[in-house]
């Protein structure tokens, strides 16, 4: 089982139009965002489109086309970003429902979801106390 990468390369993306808007530029290609981020374009355009619907980056079409922030780092959590990328919750239960006859087919279910929804809280707490311009600035404060 691989891990999933898609808030990390989401998060990527923001901080990434960040730094290149502060540097003057209106807008960043899925061209650009993706050599940074060492994966396809594809890959990231279809990341932003998660974004832009949940109102984090705009697009613009045509001559000077590209990718903008819709909101400031600062204003933007990992939350927000998480919300916006993944779907489902993080642990699953059986895809299949396990022998109720058995006593542990019987209590695993309701055992697991009480674990995984403590889980989930403190995931989403820790998210939200974290903005993208914090990722930003620990980005730039890490030593090449």
């Amino acid at each position: 089982m691989s891990a999933n990468s898609r808030l990390t390369i989401a998060s990527h993306a923001l901080a990434w139009i960040g730094l290149y808007q502060r540097q003057g530029h209106e807008v960043a290609t899925s061209e650009q965002i993706a050599s940074s981020a060492n994966t396809n374009p594809v890959v990231i355009r279809r990341l932003l489109g998660d974004l832009r619907r949940a109102g984090l980056v705009e697009s613009r079409r045509g001559v000077g086309a590209g990718w903008s922030l819709a909101r400031d780092l600062g204003s933007m959590t990992l939350l927000d970003v998480y919300e916006a990328v993944e779907s489902g919750p993080l642990f699953a239960m059986h895809r299949t429902t396990p022998d109720h006859n058995c006593v542990v087919g019987h209590g695993i279910q309701p055992a697991m979801q009480r674990v995984y929804d403590g889980i989930e809280q403190t995931l989403r707490h820790e998210l939200a106390r974290v903005t993208l311009e914090d990722v930003l600035q620990e980005v730039l404060a890490t030593p090449r």
